[in-house]
């Protein structure tokens, strides 16, 4: 076997030991001191090999498996390590050093424990985003590894990867919100460095318009009357849909924020998106609902469920996704439920103030007096648009209207 050739990549993923019990160290012929390492086992290392200045003593630099590393990558190291070297830079010394530096997983953890767990209501999204698009990509990184550039590649990599459970690839929006995430933990955790994200650049974002239109509600409301349909997953949804309420907490919604004498319903500021109580108005039909789940419940929560670790319900995407098959619709998400709301608000002539009272976009004071003057006008458009959305269940000629108030199982 000769030990300098031009390494491609179909040569180094066909390249095989020779049998014998020692190692096998082959040289690139196109990159100066780029290696590759064939054990008996077969494994392949690329090596940065060469020799100093002094020609007394060959610096050896382990660069990582292939075909992890990629040569051209193998490649581009290669030549920066060569180019430190004849400047001087002792290479395997500073090897040593970046083996010792912590790696992004552990500075990630450490913010998660120091930083966001204890200030952050969204800790356990920060969590998530990790474990999707950092953990396998960025966790074993030095933070030394951490440029503008290489934080650009990860941040296109993203949206060049498949959704989990749709067809389809990660979206420009969601790759924004990865980045921004990193970009908060290198402000927030290593402050005395330039912030590597800095400089990228955030992908331009289509904001989403999407709402249910009246046909489309009707067809939802058929779907969910179906006697296939579990019925805390159908409160859930007529729930989210009737108070516009944000899924966390909508899923998350307790009796002691509730006051059904008035019809109105608390999130308190720890469990509000912009940090601040919000006091939402409750239509005839979402008091139907929890009046009944009221007399059927002793848990604190209005969706209780065993199953989930929380003690209520866990957002149901797989019987989401059943019932907007089952209902012909297309290209609708949980959230649209909130959205659809506030459009059928606008359709029966409620204007910004409401709306935004409604769907909590601005805060109201806490106090009993002051929140029923505020609500009693918005939960009159709120109960408008209820009645539009049921208005548009009707068939015709027969006229028949779906349901909605008591939909329960056969």
């Amino acid at each position: 076997m000769e030990t300098k050739q031009t390494f491609t990549d179909n040569r180094l993923r066909t390249l095989q030991h020779n049998g014998s019990d020692k190692r096998i160290i082959l040289f690139d012929e196109r990159q100066p001191g780029l290696a590759l390492q064939l054990t008996p086992a077969g494994t392949k290392t690329f090596q940065f090999r060469h020799w100093d200045k002094t020609r007394q003593q060959t610096k050896i630099v382990s660069l990582g498996k292939y075909p992890d590393l990629p040569l051209n990558r193998a490649r581009e190291q290669a030549a920066i390590l060569l180019t430190e070297m004849n400047s001087g830079v002792d290479i395997q010394d500073k090897a040593r050093t970046t083996r010792q530096e912590e790696t992004f997983a552990e500075l990630f953890h450490r913010f998660i424990e120091e930083h966001s767990r204890p200030h952050k209501r969204t800790w356990g999204e920060d969590l998530s985003r990790y474990k999707l698009y950092m953990e396998r990509p960025l966790g074993v990184k030095k933070i030394s590894w951490f440029s503008t550039e290489n934080v650009r590649m990860w941040h296109l990599g993203i949206t060049k990867q498949r959704l989990q459970r749709d067809d389809g690839f990660v979206s420009k929006t969601t790759a924004n919100h990865a980045l921004k995430l990193l970009s908060v933990i290198f402000s927030t955790m290593r402050p005395e460095m330039p912030n590597p994200c800095a400089r990228v650049k955030k992908f331009s974002e289509t904001s989403r318009e999407r709402f249910l239109k009246p046909e489309e509600i009707y067809r939802l409301f058929e779907a969910l009357n179906h006697p296939d349909t579990p019925e805390l997953f159908r409160d859930y949804i007529l729930l989210s849909l009737f108070t516009g309420g944000r899924r966390d907490n909508v899923l998350g919604m307790r009796w002691l924020d509730l006051d059904l004498s008035q019809g109105l319903w608390t999130i308190p500021g720890e469990q509000s998106k912009n940090g601040k109580s919000m006091i939402i108005p409750l239509t005839t039909e979402a008091m139907d609902i929890l009046q009944r789940r009221r007399a059927e419940t002793t848990s604190m929560f209005v969706l209780a469920s065993p199953l989930g670790k929380s003690g209520h319900y866990a957002e149901p995407k797989r019987a989401w996704q059943t019932v907007v098959k089952r209902a012909g619709l297309t290209e609708v998400r949980l959230h649209d439920l909130r959205r659809t709301l506030g459009s059928f608000m606008a359709h029966s002539g409620a204007n910004i103030v409401a709306i935004g009272k409604a769907l909590g976009h601005q805060s109201v004071q806490s106090t009993m007096v002051y929140a029923k003057m505020l609500t009693d006008p918005v939960r009159s458009r709120m109960q408008a648009a209820v009645d539009l959305m049921k208005k548009a269940t009707e068939q015709t000629p027969e006229e028949r209207v779906v349901p909605i108030r008591r939909m329960r199982n056969k």
